[in-house]
């Protein structure tokens, strides 16, 4: 009696597209630059990326509409300085969608048990979501033309 596997079906978690202005999220890129492992299920990671390009979308969407009728049909159009080859526009909307997906699967897959460790575990994912939710808002307002101001308050 002999053991034959079954052949394996295409692991990749796809893609996630929008408005045909804004970049095809691909999952897998996703996955890996942001160190989402595999206790998170596709569908998990796609539900908060979703989530996370309405999010983008909407802050960005009157800025879209004004560079569409400058002529832009898409954001790879928008003129801006290369980085590694492409325009910044879309690295800091990939670096948005990233931090967002990101800190949302944080938010809603820490574990929390009674153990000061896991309170300690929990703080700090804590600071992390609130990072990540910094880092999204920067990307987002980069992408607007806006740069930050970095203030430092001492308590």
């Amino acid at each position: 009696m002999g053991f034959t596997a079954n052949e394996q079906a295409d692991q990749s978690p796809g893609t996630v597209s929008s408005s045909a202005f804004w970049p095809v999220i691909d999952l897998a890129d996703v996955q890996a630059e942001w160190r989402i492992d595999g206790t998170v299920t596709t569908a998990r990671l796609r539900l908060a990326v979703i989530e996370a390009v309405s999010t983008v979308n909407g802050e960005l969407a009157g800025w879209r509409q004004a560079r569409q009728q400058d002529g832009f049909a898409t954001l790879a159009e928008v003129p801006g300085e290369l980085l590694d080859g492409e325009c910044e526009h879309l690295y800091h909307y990939r670096r948005a969608v990233g931090c967002l997906a990101k800190g949302e699967l944080t938010r809603r897959y820490r574990d929390f048990d009674a153990t000061r460790d896991g309170q300690q575990r929990a703080d700090a994912m804590e600071a992390d979501i609130d990072d990540l939710m910094r880092d999204a808002r920067a990307a987002i307002n980069r992408i607007k033309g806006r740069r930050g101001t970095w203030v430092v308050v001492a308590v």
